[in-house]
């Protein structure tokens, strides 16, 4: 079964591996992992960089600047109240959407094919079966 780009970047969205989406897609906040802990499908191939934090930026940006623009002009509060409120919000913002964005970059690039994706890609296509990664218990000794 194919997984649409949506689904695939969705997964992406939620931190998921874009090709199961049972698996963690970071290590670390921003730290893709080497490869899924469910099914075993490779991610180091990513490379994101900085388009993630240009996306947020510019989401963010024009969410908070006509908000900004609109309580200026309705209410002229105090400089030091719109830096004490704007500031924190577009801080928050950008850190919560930060890594969903980069996840979704993730997923698009898994999806088409993109960098080091291509064999995952051509074997989805042939309808391989992506080797599962088998973790060893460690109780058992």
């Amino acid at each position: 079964m194919a997984i649409s780009l949506a689904k695939a970047m969705w997964r992406g969205f939620r931190g998921k591996c874009p090709n199961c989406g049972e698996g963690h897609m970071f290590g670390r906040f921003l730290k893709v992992t080497e490869a899924c802990d469910h099914c075993g499908e490779e991610l180091f191939h990513q490379r994101a960089d900085d388009f993630p934090a240009y996306l947020v930026m510019v989401v963010v940006g024009h969410l908070v600047v006509p908000a900004i623009l609109a309580v200026e002009t309705a209410y002229a509060p105090a400089v030091w109240l719109q830096l004490a409120v704007w500031l924190p919000v577009t801080l928050f913002a950008s850190l919560a959407l930060l890594q969903p964005t980069k996840g979704a970059i993730v997923g698009l690039q898994w999806q088409i094919g993109m960098h080091g994706f291509e064999a995952a890609k051509l074997r989805r296509a042939a309808g391989e079966l992506v080797p599962v990664l088998v973790q060893a218990d460690k109780r058992a000794a």
